[in-house]
């Protein structure tokens, strides 16, 4: 059988994810694995039509589909996310459609689950036969076990193929509504607001007049006293996407730096902010390749949360409400940077005066939480990832992250389970008691009250 692999890696051969690829070639040479490297020559893609077709070409002749990636800031690269884009700017959906195809991607498992659910959701809608997908460590490869996982997965994609067998589709088309939003003039309730000296920036990758997000923006704006300061991420001077090099580790530099405005757009403009509006459209799954571009080139920063104790929000046109994983990664952005989310602001309301009065209120909110410098509670989306990163960089990832830890070290970010010692000694004391029937006896009979005695001291002197 002849298989193209689509390489999502700006390395190109030279990527971890590939050596999956090769590896599971020289299991089954019987089969073809032609590797096309899709993100490390985007720009030519882009530029060149006929080499586009070559690929798609190449797709149209193939008896099955690997999207091969590597995890870039919980998504595929913006170089990848570019190629899905053309695929439909140019009309060519019709020659995925039907072909099977699966997923293999490697990261250190920090959101794999989101970029697994958005090319998901993207061979669902490109109508293809998704088998499934296989989310590697960068390093399974060296281990027999996960090594024979491999093997399997890839037995199972071409058993799938060789038998025409049925697949299972996990993701409905997205229904757009037809709906024209036009702001209004401010209520009599709603007074011009005053930014109390805080520092508002949207940044936006679309400021169209003509268009709901143009006019949401514009109705952002009017909702202050002062003029509100506002970015378009395609006025940036952005050579690239993010290459993968982690030359950035070691101190923080990012190899584009002097080449283009990205580094001083960031650490300028954005770390100045005590406001941050976020603005795009839905593009197919997410927002634009160029949003993307922005998020990956970021990690220059390495894993330090550079926006931290910032209020965010966010005014999106397109339909969030059919994709619950891009939810989940708007979600996660404040979180992970120790920031606080006030609202998300659509245009699925077909009611301009119903968004008029939320993006007001939003206006609002921004101000006052700003001000009392309110932040909800940190979940599962910031915890679990932080620990991901705070374990990685303790260990095997130091010598590249060399900055991170630096960080880490000085805001006590290594705050592993054996160093609280209030626990060990409870551990230590309690263990062994409980192996003794009639202590856990009476032990189990009191733990609910016992449990709560020492918030509850607090909840009974709050002044205190």
């Amino acid at each position: 059988m002849k298989i193209i692999v689509l390489n999502g890696s700006p390395k190109g051969i030279e990527s971890a994810t590939m050596q999956y690829i090769l590896y599971i070639q020289k299991k089954y040479p019987q089969h073809e694995l032609k590797i096309l490297n899709i993100a490390q020559q985007i720009k030519k893609l882009e530029k060149n039509d006929e080499k586009f077709k070559e690929i798609i070409e190449d797709v149209k002749n193939s008896d099955g589909i690997i999207w091969g990636f590597p995890l870039y800031v919980m998504l595929v690269p913006s170089q990848y996310k570019r190629f899905i884009e053309l695929i439909t700017e140019r009309n060519n959906e019709h020659v995925f459609k039907n072909k099977y195809t699966a997923l293999l991607a490697t990261s250190i498992h920090f959101y794999d689950h989101t970029a697994i659910n958005y090319m998901n959701a993207i061979c669902d809608d490109l109508e293809m036969k998704y088998v499934g997908s296989f989310s590697a460590d960068m390093f399974d490869l060296m281990f027999p076990k996960k090594r024979k996982q491999l093997i399997l997965y890839a037995e199972n994609f071409f058993h799938t193929i060789e038998n025409n067998l049925p697949t299972t589709r996990k993701n409905l088309p997205l229904i757009e509504q037809p709906f024209d939003y036009i702001p209004g003039m401010l209520e009599k309730e709603e007074v011009k607001i005053d930014t109390l000296g805080k520092k508002v920036l949207i940044v936006t990758d679309s400021v169209d007049k003509n268009t709901n997000l143009g006019r949401m923006i514009q109705r952002f704006q009017n909702c202050f006293s002062t003029e509100i300061e506002i970015v378009n991420i395609y006025d940036l001077d952005i050579k690239g996407g993010c290459l993968g090099c982690i030359q950035c580790g070691y101190d923080n530099v990012c190899v584009y730096k002097d080449k283009d405005e990205f580094t001083e757009f960031w650490s300028v403009k954005l770390e100045s902010a005590d406001i941050l509006v976020f603005a795009g459209n839905i593009v197919d799954r997410y927002f634009s390749s160029r949003w993307k571009m922005v998020f990956d080139r970021s990690f220059f920063n390495g894993h330090i949360p550079t926006l931290r104790e910032r209020q965010f929000g966010f005014l999106i046109s397109g339909p969030l409400g059919q994709n619950a994983n891009l939810r989940q990664i708007i979600e996660s952005i404040p979180e992970l940077q120790e920031s606080n989310l006030v609202d998300i602001i659509t245009d699925e309301y077909t009611d301009s005066r119903i968004i008029d009065s939320l993006i007001y209120n939003l206006a609002k909110k921004l101000i006052t939480y700003s001000q009392t410098g309110y932040k909800k509670p940190q979940t599962f989306l910031a915890i679990g990832g932080s620990k991901i990163f705070r374990d990685n960089v303790y260990g095997r990832m130091r010598f590249v992250f060399q900055a991170d830890h630096r960080y880490y070290e000085e805001h006590g970010y290594y705050d592993f389970p054996h160093n609280d010692k209030y626990a060990k000694k409870m551990n230590d004391k309690f263990i062994p008691l409980t192996q003794n029937e009639k202590f856990r006896k009476v032990f189990y009979s009191v733990l609910k009250t016992e449990m709560i005695k020492p918030i509850k001291r607090v909840v009974d002197n709050p002044d205190k």
